[in-house]
């Protein structure tokens, strides 16, 4: 079973104001420092960024407004980044966090709400989450200023047998003047099961929750087998285990490759937090 939210969730609007901020952090500066938090609805939103770059109150007004596509209070707070963390960067790129990380390779379950759930927003880029249970044959849709009529209409030569519940509550227009949203908050629609302590929006790469995240994640996918990473703040290598190997990467390297991968095959970090990896 799992559940997956589409772009225009409030909490993936808030990951992708995050992974916004971010990737103007690395317009700014090769290897910026940035740490952000994104909370928002009901016409505010609050943001604090710990950074090493500075950000205008109106380029951060702009990311909101584009992004949202309302106009919001924006309460935004900038900081600079601890000493001892900064301290730790100075003369190399080493890991800026502890963590274990964790890559599972995509189930076709996952795979398939992933399709159901881009086929929807395709037709309605509006606020939906959606959840699939293919052994129960049962599938949830929860999709805002659609009609079950035509979300019925859309999904039925697909899933004829399934038990499906569409807007269990009936019409609803979603979004910011719903529910709040929050940065890193669908980890597991972002993720499947490779969720793990650290959240993925709204940081730069020498943070591991995104970059041994995102090495995890792909060496999985190529592999077939599951794979664990351990790290302590200051390494400057990490122990890689996959299925039955384990080898030793330099952390620098993993950071290099990673950029590659989330600014040619992603995008950028916000067009990345959009649907997470897959």
């Amino acid at each position: 079973m799992i559940e997956k939210v589409n772009p225009s969730h409030p909490d993936k609007l808030a990951d992708r104001i995050a992974g916004a901020i971010t990737d103007l952090a690395y317009q700014k500066s090769e290897n910026p420092k940035v740490a952000v938090e994104v909370l928002m609805g009901h016409g505010l939103c609050h943001i604090i960024n710990e950074t090493s770059e500075h950000f205008s109150h109106y380029e951060i007004e702009m990311i909101v407004r584009r992004i949202t596509r309302e106009e919001l209070v924006v309460d935004y707070s900038e900081y600079r980044q601890d000493s001892h963390l900064s301290d730790n960067q100075k003369l190399r790129i080493r890991c800026g966090d502890n963590g274990i990380f964790r890559g599972v390779p995509v189930t076709e379950e996952q795979k398939e709400l992933s399709r159901i759930a881009r086929r929807i927003y395709e037709v309605f880029p509006t606020d939906g989450k959606y959840i699939l249970d293919l052994n129960q044959k049962r599938l949830v849709i929860c999709q805002s200023n659609a009609s079950s009529d035509e979300l019925s209409a859309l999904l039925h030569d697909e899933y004829p047998d399934f038990r499906t519940a569409i807007n269990p509550l009936g019409f609803w227009t979603g979004g910011l003047n719903t529910d709040s949203g929050a940065t890193n908050r669908k980890l597991g629609s972002d993720m499947g099961d490779s969720v793990t302590g650290g959240g993925l929006w709204g940081k730069d790469l020498s943070k591991a929750d995104i970059s041994l995240n995102l090495y995890a994640w792909n060496l999985a996918q190529r592999t077939g087998n599951p794979v664990e990473i351990l790290c302590a703040i200051g390494d400057e290598s990490v122990v890689i285990q996959s299925g039955s190997e384990e080898f030793v990467k330099p952390f620098e390297e993993i950071v290099h490759e990673v950029k590659g991968d989330i600014m040619i095959n992603h995008g950028g970090f916000e067009r990345f937090a959009e649907w997470g990896y897959f």
